[in-house]
């Protein structure tokens, strides 16, 4: 147990770290944090291994809706607050499907992994979200 918790100590830039009533998941992340970065997000990835995804981040909390375009594999979104609290999880967006998947107001965080995961390992809203992105002030679960 000594080496979990170790291991969920610090924060990275390329780590988001969940927990819950489930336990604890940590995911090596790209940062989507800039408008063209976000645009392009997971388009054209064919496969991702089961622990990678990609993290966008948003320089203020807002209305956040994906689609799938361009994106060939199916994807859990897991939207979260500026607290890091998960506020929506859509599972298994449709590869190439160009509906709008609306996350919520006041979104700040929105973490893609492989579709099926989030509902497999237990990640659901009320979940946290811990990475050096969400402001140490804000923070549910801070960075140390």
């Amino acid at each position: 147990m000594a080496g979990v918790q170790a291991a969920f100590g610090a924060c990275a830039p390329d780590r988001v770290d969940l927990r819950g009533d489930w336990g604890q998941a940590q995911f090596s992340v790209d940062v989507a944090d800039d408008n063209e970065e976000r645009a392009r997000g997971l388009m054209f990835v064919e496969s991702m291994p089961t622990s990678r995804g990609m993290l966008f981040v948003y320089d203020r909390p807002q209305r956040a809706v994906f689609w799938m375009r361009n994106t060939l594999i199916p994807l859990d979104m897991i939207f979260a607050d500026r607290t890091g609290k998960i506020t929506h999880v859509h599972s298994n967006a449709i590869p190439l499907d160009e509906t709008g998947i609306d996350g919520g107001n006041d979104v700040a965080f929105v973490l893609e992994i492989n579709g099926g995961l989030a509902e497999r390992m237990g990640i659901a809203v009320g979940s946290e979200l811990r990475h050096p992105s969400v402001g140490a002030d804000d923070a549910i679960w801070p960075c140390q």
